[in-house]
């Protein structure tokens, strides 16, 4: 294992090639409330399977390689940037807490791409593209190819979730450098990293936990999603 932390454990099958293990723990403000959710790692692998299969087959390249039909999926090992990439389609949370003339769940004229360095103790700080650029994290042709990526990501799963009648909210990827030094989607998109609500403003993602839901709430919303976009998983 070379790698453990909130949600996932990391382990390296070789030189290129990592195995990504799907943990049942649930957090929520930083780590501030932990639990255990029996059967959220297999959900969320099954969901990440799907999510990033389907943007394989649209063209974009992520670091998903298997899924072994449980809790665990092959990824291409990549060195990753300490960035969240945050696309929101809709005002809410933080966005509404720093300007609060977003009235909630207010459609946005054109998504929003947002840069938050990845830091549990400085609570994940919105930076500036420029931070980004100025700090040596990415260069700039590297932050133009993450802002245009991320939107198209935005533009796949918007048309598949509101195939199925759900709302995508917002959501956040990750990216990572390959061994040709170049950008690469990773991480997970699951129930953890996206904001979606049904036809009755019910949320099935994590947000239900972040409110002080209980567990079975979540791990029934996760069903829910993964139920409303055909993704064969038992929990």
């Amino acid at each position: 294992m070379m790698y453990e932390g909130k949600s996932k454990r990391v382990y390296v099958k070789n030189s290129n090639t990592l195995i990504m293990e799907f943990k049942d723990t649930v957090t929520a403000l930083d780590g501030a409330r932990i639990a255990e959710a029996p059967g959220k790692g297999i959900l969320n692998a099954a969901l990440t399977a799907y999510f990033f299969d389907m943007l394989k087959k649209e063209g974009i390249e992520n670091h998903f390689m298997d899924y072994d039909g449980c809790r665990v999926i092959t990824v291409k090992k990549l060195n990753m940037v300490p960035i969240e990439v945050i696309v929101r389609n809709y005002a809410y949370g933080s966005l509404i807490k720093r300007l609060p003339l977003f009235k909630p769940l207010t459609k946005l004229t054109t998504p929003l791409v947002e840069f938050h360095y990845k830091s549990d103790e400085l609570h994940d700080p919105l930076i500036l593209p420029e931070d980004v650029v100025n700090s040596g994290l990415m260069s700039l042709d590297e932050v133009k190819y993450v802002i245009l990526t991320s939107l198209r990501v935005n533009e796949v799963l918007t048309r598949r979730l509101s195939e199925c009648g759900l709302r995508l909210i917002d959501f956040k990827l990750e990216y990572g450098r390959d061994l040709n030094n170049k950008l690469v989607l990773a991480d997970e998109i699951s129930g953890d990293t996206i904001r979606v609500l049904d036809s009755d403003g019910r949320h099935l993602d994590k947000e239900l936990f972040r409110r002080g839901g209980g567990v079975d709430d979540l791990i029934k919303a996760y069903a829910l999603l993964a139920q409303r976009l055909g993704v064969n998983v038992t929990v």
